[in-house]
């Protein structure tokens, strides 16, 4: 596929993501098309959006397609990166997910990404108490190990 970047979205409100692989050359106009494809069908429009300072987000294009839409758009910068505090727990979370999810197959990253935002969306986040996909569609899906066998809770284990 020629990936080698992932354009990470999260929902501050629900802290669900979105992990969408992409090119580090990838332009403004297709990181809108990819905002719009893989965020947007699912979420509608934002109210404001908290982005780096990556020359794409600053261009004059992205800007005006924001305003056109009236979504602020804000910038998280190094002087104060608490502005987008949750962006990076979750990259250092997505690092340890495609570490465990890649193992040695180093070139899978990209075919691993639909599995760490199932992951990390089905689980219960620390803050909310609830997981991503509670917050957002009110239920938590069925995930793989929904799918294994439970045990008889009738089995007898001691000698009578």
């Amino acid at each position: 596929m020629g990936n080698d970047s992932i354009f990470v979205v999260v929902d501050r409100f629900s802290k669900m993501v979105h992990f969408i692989p992409c090119k580090k050359t990838t332009d403004a106009v297709k990181v809108a098309q990819l905002f719009f494809r893989e965020v947007y069908r699912l979420h509608g429009l934002p109210t404001s959006i908290v982005s780096d300072r990556d020359t794409r987000f600053l261009s004059h294009f992205w800007r005006s397609l924001w305003a056109m839409v009236n979504t602020q758009l804000k910038f998280s910068s190094a002087y104060h990166p608490q502005t987008d505090g949750q962006t990076e727990v979750v990259n250092r979370s997505l690092g340890n997910l495609l570490r465990s999810l890649v193992g040695e197959n180093v070139r899978s990253w990209d075919f691993k990404l639909s599995q760490a935002e199932f992951a990390h969306n089905h689980a219960v986040n620390r803050s909310t108490g609830f997981s991503p996909f509670q917050v957002v569609y009110s239920v938590l899906p069925r995930g793989p190990l929904d799918l294994l066998p439970v045990p008889s809770k009738t089995r007898w284990h001691g000698k009578a």
